[in-house]
């Protein structure tokens, strides 16, 4: 990759394998729904110097740009370019979408062999298409799990609420040709685990580098939004599936710690690197 300055953040985890962390823009959402169930109490300390007048804060939409001996991976779209001006402007969408910011960072797009998503949520899968209606990564296979495909397309109103529809339609079937049934290895040392609880079909993307100073780095989604994911048991309103998400946080985040991953958070915008450390029966995230 011939990467330069506008990548936010980039690591080398051995025996050829890259990551970089590409921020396609950033939107505004609620912090009361960011922390569900929390009590306001508890999460507020936390959020103070970034709550806007209206209670929302700023979620980065962060992007990994992974190479290998084997070929390149994107993880995550973010928000992309067809979403009209009345929607940009109530979610006050700003910087550039995935596109232009791997432009702007030296990065080909039309060289992705596989864009891989966390889930089909419209801040994660909306940058497929370009405002054209094109494939925004013409040579790539896109990998999400078929519980997802599922459920973004269904009719339950309450679980396809954080779904576009209507952009989903449209590369449904460049979808099917690649969705996953459970865990896959995508390219060498890259693979999907499904962990639901977000949503029926979220998975988590592993990196696994090669050679005898390897390294892995863990991107959780939405399970690690912020550093406050970190503990379990916070988990936010959007989470379709709660329980289910205390209890795989729980499992995957000890495995994390305990074998020292890096973690790239989904949403942070200043600090989304990091490590899980064990804290009593939670974890802690830690920048750097």
């Amino acid at each position: 990759m011939s990467l330069n300055d506008a990548v936010h953040w980039s690591t080398d985890l051995g025996g050829g394998t890259t990551v970089a962390l590409i921020q396609a823009g950033t939107f505004l959402t609620d912090a009361g729904a960011v922390f569900g169930p929390v009590p306001r109490l508890l999460w507020e300390r936390q959020v103070t110097a970034e709550l806007t007048d209206d209670h929302r804060l700023v979620q980065a939409l962060n992007c990994l740009l992974i190479e290998t001996p084997a070929g390149r991976v994107l993880v995550e779209t973010g928000i992309g370019e067809r979403t009209d001006e009345k929607t940009r402007t109530s979610r006050r969408y700003a910087g550039d979408p995935i596109l232009a910011a791997l432009v702007r960072a030296g990065f080909d797009p039309a060289t992705v062999d596989v864009v891989a998503m966390s889930h089909l949520h419209f801040d994660h899968a909306g940058g497929l298409l370009d405002r054209d209606g094109q494939r925004a990564f013409p040579r790539a296979t896109i990998v999400a799990q078929r519980a997802e495909w599922e459920i973004a397309l269904g009719d339950n109103p309450r679980l396809v609420a954080s779904y576009d529809q209507p952009e989903l339609r449209l590369v449904r079937d460049w979808g099917a040709a690649s969705w996953a049934d459970g865990e896959r290895e995508l390219l060498p040392g890259v693979s999907v685990i499904p962990t639901g609880g977000h949503s029926a079909g979220h998975q988590a993307i592993v990196v696994r580098g090669h050679g005898p100073n390897a390294r892995t780095l863990g991107f959780f989604g939405d399970l690690a939004m912020r550093p406050w994911s970190a503990n379990p048991k916070w988990v936010t309103a959007f989470d379709d599936f709660p329980l289910d998400s205390v209890l795989v946080k729980g499992a995957l985040f000890a495995r994390a710690a305990a074998e020292g991953w890096t973690i790239v958070l989904s949403h942070e915008r200043l600090q989304p690197v990091g490590r899980l450390v064990a804290d009593r029966d939670r974890f802690a995230f830690q920048p750097g």
